[in-house]
């Protein structure tokens, strides 16, 4: 017998703007960008008050192998991510958003952050962020890829002396994929590719487009019907196939994630000891 819930979108993020902090500005973060920009503009149409305002962090610049695999160009070359993929959605779509040529680290201050979307391409990177934010009341949207597959998953940080406790929190990557956030099991060969055609070779050119647009569909459905039945996605490029990952403890429980159980009413064990008496 399924136990599925139905995820509802907290209160505040219906009264005022979304604060959203993006981490990365590359191969992902540059696809997810331009969307993230697109639902703010939706947003503010539908009559919501103040649409999203966000600040991307990205320490990297633009290299020859970037051109072409990732929303950049010719001339980007030696420029910074961050403020190149922000200042275009600025001046393109009205927005008023910040760029950090800086890593998130555990001196970034945080103030009431809502979002944070992660489009980095390790596990410690990953971790690197959870580490920060991860004591924070604020959902984390993982994009993670590899060669032609990757998933997307939105959970929910929280400090850990209420995880236990907080049954309706929404499993996060690194509950549901500790391997994912282990910095161990991240690849030997991290040499950067050496052309275009080299990378190619390595990573899909749509991977990071098709998991841009799940992260899209999950962020834009929360907000436009107020609740999500199922809070991540496995995208396979090889089979054409994408598998949601339902709101669900007992689908959670078969990646070794155990909800909190809710508690025993003890209402119901004094009727029965009264009723014994």
């Amino acid at each position: 017998m399924t136990d599925a819930i139905s995820h509802e979108i907290p209160a505040h993020m219906i009264q005022r703007p979304w604060k959203v902090l993006a981490v990365g500005a590359g191969g992902t973060g540059s696809a997810v960008l331009p969307a993230l920009a697109r639902l703010h503009h939706a947003m503010i149409e539908l009559g919501h008050p103040g649409g999203i305002e966000c600040t991307v962090y990205d320490d990297d610049t633009v290299s020859p192998t970037n051109v072409g695999r990732q929303g950049f160009y010719p001339n980007d070359v030696g420029s910074f991510k961050a403020p190149l993929v922000v200042n275009r959605l600025n001046l393109l779509m009205g927005t008023n958003w910040r760029a950090v040529t800086q890593r998130l680290n555990g001196r970034t201050a945080l103030f009431d952050v809502d979002v944070v979307i992660g489009c980095v391409d390790t596990r410690a990177a990953r971790k690197a962020i959870l580490d920060t934010v991860g004591e924070t009341h604020a959902y984390y949207l993982d994009c993670g890829n590899d060669t032609d597959r990757g998933q997307v998953v939105l959970g929910q940080t929280m400090p850990k002396s209420r995880r236990k406790t907080s049954r309706e929190r929404l499993p996060h990557v690194g509950d549901l994929f500790p391997d994912l956030i282990d910095p161990s099991k991240d690849a030997d060969d991290d040499t950067p590719s050496c052309s275009m055609a080299d990378a190619l070779r390595k990573q899909s050119l749509v991977i990071n487009s098709a998991i841009a647009v799940q992260a899209f569909n999950l962020l834009w459905t929360l907000f436009r019907t107020g609740s999500l039945k199922y809070s991540g996605v496995f995208v396979n490029l090889t089979t054409g196939r994408t598998n949601p990952i339902p709101i669900d403890p007992a689908v959670w429980a078969r990646f070794g994630y155990e909800a909190p159980r809710p508690k025993e009413k003890k209402a119901r064990k004094s009727r029965k000891s009264a009723a014994a008496h």
